[in-house]
C-alpha cells in the first residue's frame, strides 16, 4: 500500500465547518503496509520479492516506481482492473496528524484474480525462495484460497512460512512456521479476554488453543512493554523488553517480523529468535516514523546486550 502525507501550517478554523484550515506546503508518498515489512528486509541484507495485488491506476504505478528506486522487486505484484490501490493519506501540520484518509478496495479478491495471483507466487517460489511472509491487513488479497495454496506449495518445497495476522483470517494459516500476533491480536483472533499482567495461565492455555487449531511449530506473541513470549513443541521463553527511550512506535511490528523471519531461516534457535527480533522492534521505537533498522546497528545492539 502507499503512505501518503499532506503537510502544511493551520493558522485558523473554517467558516464553513468548526474545522482547521491546512495551507499546503508539502506532500510526501511512501511504500507502506508489506511494502514496509520489505524494507526491513532489504536493510537487513535480504532479497525480497513483493507479492500482492495493486490496481490499474496513478497510485499503483507510483508504488512501483518506489520499489524499483529501493531495488525491491515486484516480481509477484498483479495489477487489477476493479480493485484500488491501498493509499493511506495523512494530513499533517505542526508534526501533528489531524486527519487519515484511506482510499482502498477492501472486497475479496476475484477468482480469476486468485488464480492469477497463485500462479505468480508459485512461479517465484519455483525459481528459489528461502522464505515467505504473510503480511495480513484485511484488505481481501490474503483469501483462504491464496493462503492456503501457498502454505501448500510452501510445506512441499521445505519453504518456511512466517504470519503477522489480523483478526478476519486468524485461523486460516494451518501449518506455518512461526504465527506472530500480537497480545490484542491473540486475544481478537481466538475471542479470549483476559489480563495478561494478572494471568499469564490464561495467556498460555490460549497459546495452546492456538497451536490446536493451526498445528503451527512456533508461536510468537509481541508484549508492548512486557518485551515477547515465544514457545515451540518443547520450549518456551519469556524475553522482557529493554529499556528504551520511545520515539515512535509505528512499523515495529513490521521490523520484527521481518527480523524473525531472517532468524527463522538463517537456523537460529528459538530462543535467539525471540531475543533478537525483541531487540530490533526496541531498537525502531528509538526513530521517528515508520523505518528500518540496518545490519549493522541490529549487531552492534546485539554484541552489547546479548553478548
Amino acid at each position: 500500500m502507499l503512505d501518503a502525507y499532506v503537510m502544511g501550517k493551520v493558522n485558523r478554523i473554517s467558516p464553513e465547518a468548526p474545522v482547521p484550515i491546512v495551507s499546503l506546503e508539502n506532500e510526501d508518498a511512501r511504500i507502506g503496509g508489506a511494502g514496509n515489512v520489505a524494507l526491513n528486509l532489504l536493510a537487513l541484507g535480504a532479497k525480497p520479492i513483493i507479492c500482492g495485488v495493486i490496481g490499474e491506476d496513478s497510485s499503483g504505478d507510483k508504488l512501483l516506481n518506489l520499489f524499483e528506486k529501493n531495488g525491491i522487486s515486484t516480481d509477484g505484484l498483479v495489477k487489477s482492473m476493479v480493485r484500488k490501490t491501498t493509499v493511506k493519506t495523512r494530513v499533517i501540520s505542526n508534526k501533528q496528524q489531524l486527519l487519515r484518509i484511506d482510499s482502498e478496495s477492501t472486497f475479496p479478491l476475484l477468482e480469476s484474480e486468485e488464480i492469477k495471483l497463485n500462479n505468480t507466487i508459485q512461479n517465484i517460489i519455483n525459481q528459489g525462495i528461502d522464505g515467505i511472509i504473510f503480511e495480513d491487513y484485511n484488505k481481501g488479497v490474503l483469501t483462504d484460497s491464496v493462503i492456503q495454496n501457498v502454505i501448500k506449495i510452501a510445506k512441499e518445497k521445505d519453504i518456511p512460512t512466517a504470519v503477522d495476522p489480523k483478526k478476519e483470517n486468524f485461523l486460516s494459516y494451518k501449518g506455518v512456521s512461526l504465527f506472530k500476533p500480537n497480545l490484542k491480536e491473540l486475544k481478537e483472533g481466538l475471542n479470549l479476554n483476559f489480563d495478561f499482567n494478572s494471568n499469564k495461565e490464561l495467556f498460555e492455555k490460549g497459546i495452546e488453543l492456538l497451536e490446536e487449531k493451526l498445528q503451527n511449530e512456533i508461536s510468537f506473541v509481541t508484549l508492548s512493554e512486557n518485551g515477547v513470549f515465544i514457545k515451540n513443541q518443547t520450549e518456551k521463553y519469556y524475553v522482557p523488553a529493554h529499556m528504551r527511550s520511545i520515539s515512535d512506535v509505528s512499523g515495529a511490528g513490521d521490523t520484527v517480523i521481518a527480523v524473525a523471519t531472517l532468524c527463522l531461516i538463517s537456523g537460529a534457535s528459538t530462543k535467539q529468535i525471540a531475543e533478537i527480533s525483541n531487540l530490533a522492534g526496541g531498537l525502531v521505537c528509538e526513530k521517528s516514523g515508520v523505518v528500518s533498522i540496518s545490519k549493522n546497528e541490529l549487531l552492534k545492539e546485539v554484541s552489547e546486550l546479548l553478548s
